[in-house]
């Protein structure tokens, strides 16, 4: 493969591809983990920087639960920079002067990939819960008819933390031979029982609410707020540590001298959730939320191995950088080294970290020196050893 410093302006321009919707599907459909083919959809997706003549320099950056395709710049929706603003972008450790960054909105979600929110061509209607159960290696799979379509053979890296680090374990499985180099970042090779129910709660939650209707509320004309708002919560929550809910918020009143005796937001902390909640609401589909979570739910890549997760790693040739933080009591340190002892054992290169943060799992979305260290030097290595492959 072609060293990084070899492309320049005057390599290959990418088309013009940033805020569009593409189909997948057309020539050959999509067969879900569930049984579905799945055909003719759209895949909404954004890019950053460009693609250099060899086409070698493509990052793919997947999105957490409540990510989506607008990793940089200012998101058309909300108003606010992208959810990866501070990582990617000129300069920046995933440097769009040298990269060429791709991230797409996955399959299920709500920002114009196909998903229970999007209609379905068949009845002119949104999809609701008549759309498929889907698995993180269905989000994969759409992802690499995406990069198919864009004529991209194989990627530098695939980067995510979350959810975004399953679909990194997933591509280093699934397709060993076009990845580079992957970070699975604040991830597990399976979704454990605590965090099925923390799911299992805001999928109640949402269900719950009296405008859910079923699943059917797009076409009734409701929105179930309150429930996908009390599921946001609950959620955010397990993203925080102790510790920063402690620095952030401890006990202080929210703009009141004394509690009240009532059930209004009488802390600091309960405001903040609320907040959370309600502009979460303004920017999510709650059925998405169930799909996604789901998916989430039945991520156990071991599974289709004999149980066996470093047989998963068998046919990759990937640099692996796998990354953790010390206040994650959502994916903890544990689960990053039980992927490493997998790694070792297929014989795979790959390199650990752990950060030492108060930020808890969102810390990779945050304001961390050590971390952007560890991934620069990390992309870094990557580059050289690229160019001594030729």
């Amino acid at each position: 493969m072609t060293a990084p410093d070899e492309h320049s302006a005057a390599g290959f321009e990418a088309p013009e591809i940033s805020h569009r919707t593409i189909q997948l599907g057309v020539e050959e459909s999509l067969r879900l983990d569930c049984g579905v083919e799945l055909r003719d959809f759209p895949m909404a997706f954004e890019t950053y920087g460009t693609l250099n003549e060899s086409k070698s320099n493509a990052i793919l950056v997947c999105h957490a639960l409540s990510g989506d395709q607008y990793v940089a710049g200012d998101h058309p929706m909300i108003g606010r920079p992208g959810w990866w603003e501070v990582v990617v972008g000129p300069g920046k450790i995933l440097d769009t002067d040298k990269y060429f960054v791709i991230c797409s909105n996955i399959l299920g979600g709500c920002m114009g990939t196909v998903g229970p929110k999007e209609t379905n061509p068949e009845t002119g209607e949104p999809w609701g819960l008549s759309f498929p159960v889907i698995t993180i290696a269905d989000m994969v799979h759409a992802q690499a008819m995406l990069l198919d379509a864009l004529d991209i053979p194989d990627l530098f890296c695939v980067i995510g933390g979350s959810m975004g680090g399953m679909q990194v374990l997933e591509w280093a499985a699934l397709y060993p031979d076009r990845v580079f180099s992957a970070v699975p970042i604040a991830c597990s090779a399976l979704h454990s029982a605590q965090n099925i129910a923390f799911h299992e709660t805001g999928r109640q939650a949402i269900t719950a609410d009296p405008d859910w209707r079923s699943g059917d509320y797009h076409r009734q004309g409701v929105v179930p707020h309150r429930g996908l708002a009390i599921a946001r919560m609950v959620a955010h929550v397990t993203y925080m540590s102790e510790a920063s809910l402690h620095s952030k918020f401890g006990r202080k009143l929210q703009d009141r001298d004394s509690v009240t005796y009532g059930f209004d937001a009488d802390f600091q902390v309960e405001s903040y959730l609320r907040h959370q909640g309600s502009t979460f609401v303004d920017r999510f589909d709650a059925n998405s939320y169930l799909y996604i979570t789901r998916a989430m739910d039945y991520f156990d890549l071991a599974e289709r191995y004999d149980g066996v997760l470093a047989q998963a790693f068998q046919e990759t040739n990937a640099r692996f950088c796998v990354i953790s933080f010390t206040t994650d009591w959502l994916y903890p340190t544990a689960e990053s080294r039980h992927i490493v002892k997998a790694l070792n054992a297929a014989a795979a290169s790959v390199s650990f970290a752990e950060i030492e943060t108060d930020n808890g799992h969102d810390a990779f979305l945050l304001d961390e020196p050590e971390f952007w260290r560890v991934l620069r030097g990390f992309l870094d290595g990557a580059d050289e050893q690229r160019g001594l492959l030729g």
